[in-house]
């Protein structure tokens, strides 16, 4: 994998506009939901295989959750999930880990804005490809995994989405995507 790729970046791929069109039907605490849950089941068990000791990504993860059900106010789930970020940092040389971090921060981040909710398809698609596939596996490789894996990303929302919210998160996706 190219070292330069930490993300997969093209917010105009079929299954990433699929994705962003659901989430927008969905309420903030629906989307909040959806992030914690399938980083929780999914992407953190990436980052604990290789920093059992490191207990930030899942510091993040429980504050938004703390958050969600009124538990914390956001500054203090403010400072864990910008702990989480820094984990990530210090996982350069481990791009699996470092993208499973950076995708477990963002979808702690949707208790502050619900567009968050994208860095778990765009960090999380590539750290589960890193780890499945390793790191020797072309970039087209892993850009078909990830496709996959962000279709199972949907399908989990699918699950739990609720049809017809009266309440949808108001989303400004940044940067703007093509509808």
């Amino acid at each position: 994998m190219p070292k330069t790729r930490k993300m997969l970046t093209d917010t105009n791929a079929p299954y990433i506009q699929s994705l962003m069109r659901l989430i927008e039907t969905q309420s903030k605490e629906t989307i909040v939901i959806w992030c914690t849950g399938y980083a929780w089941e999914y992407i953190l068990p990436i980052y604990t295989k290789c920093y059992p000791n490191d207990l930030r990504p899942r510091d993040a993860l429980a504050a938004a959750r703390d958050w969600l059900d009124g538990k914390i106010k956001l500054p203090e789930a403010k400072n864990l999930i910008l702990a989480c970020h820094a984990a990530a940092r210090e996982a350069e040389n481990n791009p699996a880990a470092r993208a499973a971090a950076r995708a477990i921060g963002q979808a702690s981040s949707t208790i502050h804005s619900p567009t968050h909710s994208l860095g778990i398809a765009l960090y999380g698609a590539l750290a589960i490809a890193c780890d499945r596939l390793g790191t020797k596996e072309k970039w087209e490789g892993f850009e078909k995994f990830a496709a996959d894996e962000c279709r199972n990303m949907e399908s989990a929302l699918r699950k739990i989405a609720v049809e017809n919210e009266p309440n949808p998160a108001r989303l400004m996706w940044n940067p703007p995507t093509i509808k």
